[in-house]
């Protein structure tokens, strides 16, 4: 796997030579639009339709609507114009502690390894930062965009998580949905918090899995088969006619489930054979 980026982690004086590698990627399935009549993947084009003609790349610019209909074009000096990081720098600002950033403002996650000759530098500042439970909020230039970023300890590594400017992340106040009030009963809540409880447990991402994916792939590989796909019928929700039934039947339910999990997980050691004289 080849660095998407290589740079170095500036703070105070001290700078960790470091190279960015992307810490995730999606697994969704991507299809081709095909033409039913003889199966030919489609073309998109880029087409005008004043002039009625396809537009060759050289012929396209950068327009910004300013009024409906109406733009402004933004040509290449205009933003070479603009002051921008490109020096390849993740600049820290600040170290705050974790819990106060809300996940709302993250956005994608990339692994920061030391570079050439920075092992020293990025393992004194990885320990220093774990021993804080410091979070570094940083500015730093990805494909020319600058964005604000916090810098953490994962594992043996250190991760970067680009994040949304505040003026990004839009006001909960835009949701009129959210205009109401409910008296709830002191049972209700108790109630809730016992369901909370019952299905509490330590997080463990192993565990949770792309069941439509999976799905999909059978779906798909029963056709490339030439099988005919069995689609299963999906069980009917149950209606809900009281809200204290249903969280007594769901804090039941968990109990239940808890329970065999219990009993398998003991099933599953070996006896100890008694010992016979």
């Amino acid at each position: 796997m080849r660095p998407l980026w290589k740079g170095a982690i500036s703070f105070g004086l001290v700078n960790v030579p470091v190279k960015l590698y992307p810490a995730t990627e999606s697994q969704d399935l991507k299809f081709n639009y095909l033409h039913s009549r003889c199966q030919t993947p489609i073309q998109y084009r880029k087409y005008c339709p004043h002039c009625r003609a396809e537009v060759p790349p050289e012929e396209i610019v950068r327009g910004y609507e300013y009024e409906k209909g109406r733009y402004v074009i933004i040509r290449e000096e205009d933003l070479a114009g603009i002051p921008a990081d490109t020096t390849h720098s993740i600049n820290i600002m600040d170290f705050v502690d974790l819990p106060e950033i809300d996940p709302v403002y993250f956005a994608r996650s990339y692994y920061l390894v030391p570079g050439e000759m920075g092992q020293k530098p990025y393992t004194l500042l990885r320990q220093a930062m774990a021993e804080t439970g410091k979070v570094a909020i940083a500015r730093v230039t990805l494909r020319t965009r600058e964005s604000l970023a916090a810098v953490r300890v994962y594992g043996p590594a250190l991760v970067i998580n680009t994040m949304f400017y505040p003026a990004e992340v839009r006001a909960i106040s835009a949701l009129p949905e959210l205009d109401f009030q409910v008296d709830l009963h002191a049972n209700e809540v108790k109630m809730a918090v016992t369901l909370i409880k019952s299905l509490a447990t330590s997080f463990q991402p192993e565990k949770y899995t792309d069941t439509y994916r999976q799905d999909l792939m059978k779906v798909i590989e029963a056709k490339i088969a030439g099988d005919e796909v069995a689609v299963p019928a999906r069980p009917e929700a149950g209606k809900v006619v009281d809200l204290m039934e249903a969280l007594k039947a769901s804090i039941e339910l968990a109990k239940k489930e808890k329970e065999g999990v219990t009993a398998g997980t003991a099933a599953d050691k070996p006896r100890r054979r008694r010992k016979t004289s």
